[in-house]
C-alpha cells in the first residue's frame, strides 16, 4: 500500500482528489480546516491521535449557497465518505458551527458507503453529528437533482465505529446503515433547547440489524440535565437500535426511548436492550424490548468480518 504523508500546510482535499486506490494517507498533528470528500475506494486515513489531528469545517443547514438555497442537512458535512472500503484511524472530524437551534443541523461525518470503519476517532458536533447512510428511500427520491448522486446512493451499507468518541445534542447518530458502535463513548453536550436524542434510526422493515451499540458508555458534559436525553427515537417507521451491555449516566431519561413527536412510530420502532439492570428495564417505555442471548449473539455475528 502506498503511503502519502500530509501536514496541515498541505490541502488534504487536493491529496484526496488525486489519490489512487490502496493508498494510506498519514496526517501529521494539527488542524485541517477544510471540507472533504473521500470518493476513492480502499483508502486509509491515519492521524496522530484523535486529540492531535482534527479535520474541521463549519457548514450548517440554514446557510445559503451561491444560488440562495439553504444547504440542507445533507450538504453540511465536514467529511463525506462516498466510496467503499474506507478506513479512518486516530483522528477527529468536527463541525464547529454551534447554535443548532438557530442554524439547524450540522453534520461532522457523512458515510454513504459500505464496509467503512473508524477506529479510535472522534466525531464532534451538535445536531446530526454522524450520518450513517444510505438515506431513507423517500429522501433519495426527494433530493434528486439537489444532492449529488453519490449522496443519494441506495443499497445495503455496513459500517463499524470502534472505540470512538461521538458528541452531539439531537439525533446525533442517524441514518439507515447497519452499524456497529463498539465500546464507543456517546457524549451528550448542552443544547439551548434543553433536551436531546442520541440516535435516530430510519431502517426499513426488511433490515434485521440496524444500529448496534455494544458496551458503549453514554456520558454527558456539564450543563446537560438529568433525564433530558433519550437513547433513540425513530426517524422513520421500523427504525432499529439495540443496546448491549451499555452504561448510562444520569442524563438518560428513565423511559429510554421517544416515539418522535406526534407520530405513531412507537407501533413499528424496534428498540431493545441487553444486560440492563431490572430496575432500569422496568422504567423503559412499554414498546421497547429486551434482547435474548440469542438475539445479542446474532446481531454481533453480523459484524464479525468487519
Amino acid at each position: 500500500m502506498e503511503s502519502i504523508h500530509v501536514s496541515p500546510e498541505n490541502k488534504l482535499s487536493d491529496v484526496l482528489k488525486y489519490a489512487s486506490e490502496n493508498t494510506r494517507i498519514v496526517l501529521e498533528k494539527g488542524v485541517y480546516r477544510e471540507k472533504l470528500e473521500i470518493a476513492v475506494p480502499n483508502i486509509e486515513i491515519i492521524g496522530a491521535g484523535k486529540d492531535s489531528t482534527v479535520i474541521v469545517y463549519d457548514d450548517y443547514a440554514k446557510k445559503l449557497d451561491e444560488t440562495g438555497k439553504e444547504y440542507n442537512t445533507f450538504r453540511t458535512y465536514t467529511a463525506a465518505v462516498l466510496a467503499d472500503n474506507v478506513r479512518l484511524r486516530d483522528l477527529t472530524v468536527e463541525n464547529d458551527s454551534h447554535s443548532p437551534e438557530i442554524k439547524g443541523q450540522e453534520v461532522a461525518l457523512t458515510v454513504c458507503a459500505d464496509n467503512f470503519s473508524a477506529v479510535n476517532c472522534g466525531f464532534v458536533s451538535t445536531q446530526d453529528t454522524v450520518f450513517c447512510g444510505p438515506l431513507p428511500p423517500d429522501l433519495i427520491e426527494r433530493y434528486d437533482g439537489f444532492l449529488k448522486d453519490e449522496l443519494r446512493r441506495g443499497g445495503a451499507m455496513k459500517q463499524v465505529f470502534k472505540e470512538c468518541f461521538i458528541a452531539g445534542t439531537v439525533d446525533f447518530i442517524f441514518g439507515c446503515g447497519d452499524v456497529l458502535f463498539d465500546r464507543c463513548e456517546i457524549r451528550s453536550v448542552p443544547d439551548a433547547r434543553g433536551h436531546g436524542y442520541a440516535a435516530a434510526p430510519a431502517h426499513s422493515a426488511s433490515q434485521e440489524t440496524g444500529f448496534v451499540f455494544n458496551r458503549c458508555r453514554f456520558t454527558h458534559s456539564e450543563g446537560v440535565e438529568d433525564g433530558s436525553i433519550y437513547l433513540a427515537r425513530p426517524w422513520r417507521d421500523y427504525g432499529k437500535a439495540s443496546f448491549i451491555q451499555c452504561e448510562y449516566e444520569s442524563h438518560i431519561a428513565a423511559e429510554g426511548f421517544d416515539k418522535w413527536n406526534d407520530t405513531e412510530r412507537d407501533k413499528t420502532a424496534r428498540f431493545a436492550e441487553y444486560g440492563t439492570d431490572p430496575v432500569t428495564s422496568a422504567q423503559r417505555v412499554k414498546w421497547s424490548g429486551i434482547l435474548s442471548e440469542e438475539d445479542k449473539d446474532k446481531l454481533l455475528k453480523n459484524f464479525n468480518k468487519a
